[in-house]
């Protein structure tokens, strides 16, 4: 197996990862994963389509993400990682997909209005 290269998207965040056979070492920007992400929940996060497709340590990725904060980073690895997981092997794709991995969450900041101090807030109204 060569290189896959795949990319994840969340809110302002992308990610763009390079998977390939190894010893289970995930690098996000030259640092490790564990470094660049110190909480366990994130963490758990990007070990997620590991642990679904029992392919935890076989594959070594690099990750370059930029943009949005570092939930919205690793949800994008996330679904970066899933998306190289079902291009390495077509049988992770039904496992994947039930814990909805392989979704794209188009949800994203809904932008400022002109003549309103937030996207939805009105200045305060007077009758007289």
């Amino acid at each position: 197996m060569s290189t896959i290269n795949t990319i994840g998207r969340r809110k302002t965040s992308v990610a763009r990862i390079y998977v390939s056979e190894g010893t289970g070492k995930i690098t996000v920007n030259k640092r490790d994963y564990k470094e660049y992400f110190p909480t366990g929940v994130l963490q758990y996060k990007i070990n997620q389509p590991f642990i679904l497709t029992d392919t935890e340590g076989k594959f070594d990725v690099k990750v370059n993400v930029k943009g949005g904060g570092i939930n919205g980073q690793v949800e994008a690895i996330r679904l970066a990682i899933s998306r190289a997981l079902v291009e390495s092997n077509e049988e992770n794709k039904p496992l994947l997909k039930a814990e909805s991995l392989m979704t794209r969450d188009p949800r994203m900041v809904e932008r400022k209005k002109p003549g309103q101090p937030k996207a939805r807030k009105k200045f305060q109204f007077s009758k007289r």
